[in-house]
């Protein structure tokens, strides 16, 4: 199918747009090193990470009203501490670790394609942070996007349809003319569900050098590129 009615790119961003991992470890060494801790800093930000999708599953599933991703993070950090024997850390000490997800850098290639993007189509957010972290976000890595939408926007954690719908809904556009992007075969799998076209951004040490999850689009995908630029390129930008 052709991509020529796309009107709209919306983004996963935590990977996608953003290197997580490193700066988070980055920001947690860069804290609690001072300190006296010498811990492996990547694991510290693969534990905290790895209780994300069950934090919003307690969301997804009605077990808890709906909750901003600050909340769950904030949450998520508390529970890790003791497995790393952290113990003295205070409540603005902890404020300004949890904020690190609002000062996330990006990948080498986003801004630069991203703008170029922008320059023919609507760009915005379709992540699972709240509207807060994403516009912090953005001024910290000078991403330029159109709006800001996602769960929080949207009142649903990806990959619920509600969260890729709506997001649609509020750009006035059928989900056909909506581009999902994404390094993740299992977010675009669930946009595609809904209607929505989309496109693979392969991000190989999202998760570390030993990484073996979406090195490859799934054979669903409707577009993939190597980077945000190769995008825009074949996507026909100027």
């Amino acid at each position: 199918m052709s991509l020529n009615n796309v009107k709209a790119l919306i983004f996963d961003v935590f990977g996608t747009v953003v290197d997580w991992r490193n700066s988070i470890a980055n920001e947690a060494a860069g804290m609690l090193k001072p300190k006296g801790y010498d811990l492996d800093w990547h694991a510290f930000a693969d534990a905290w990470r790895q209780r994300y999708q069950p934090a919003m599953e307690e969301v997804r599933s009605g077990k808890r009203p709906f909750t901003k991703l600050d909340v769950l993070h904030r949450e998520n950090l508390e529970a890790i501490l003791p497995d790393f024997g952290i113990s003295d850390i205070s409540i603005s000490e902890l404020d300004h670790l949890n904020r690190a997800w609002h000062r996330l850098s990006p990948w080498p290639d986003a801004k630069v394609g991203l703008t170029r993007l922008k320059g023919k189509f609507i760009i915005a957010t379709q992540s699972n942070g709240n509207v807060a972290l994403m516009v912090n976000m953005a001024k910290n890595a000078g991403l330029p996007w159109d709006t800001i939408l996602g769960a929080e926007v949207c009142q649903a954690y990806k990959p619920m349809p509600e969260s890729y719908l709506r997001a649609c809904d509020l750009l006035g556009l059928a989900p056909s003319e909506v581009l999902m992007t994404a390094a993740h075969n299992d977010d675009l799998k669930a946009a595609a569900r809904c209607g929505l076209r989309t496109a693979f951004i392969p991000r190989p040490t999202e998760h570390g050098a030993n990484q073996t999850k979406d090195l490859e689009p799934d054979p669903s995908i409707d577009i993939s590129a190597n980077s945000f630029i190769d995008l825009a390129e074949k996507l026909g930008c100027p």
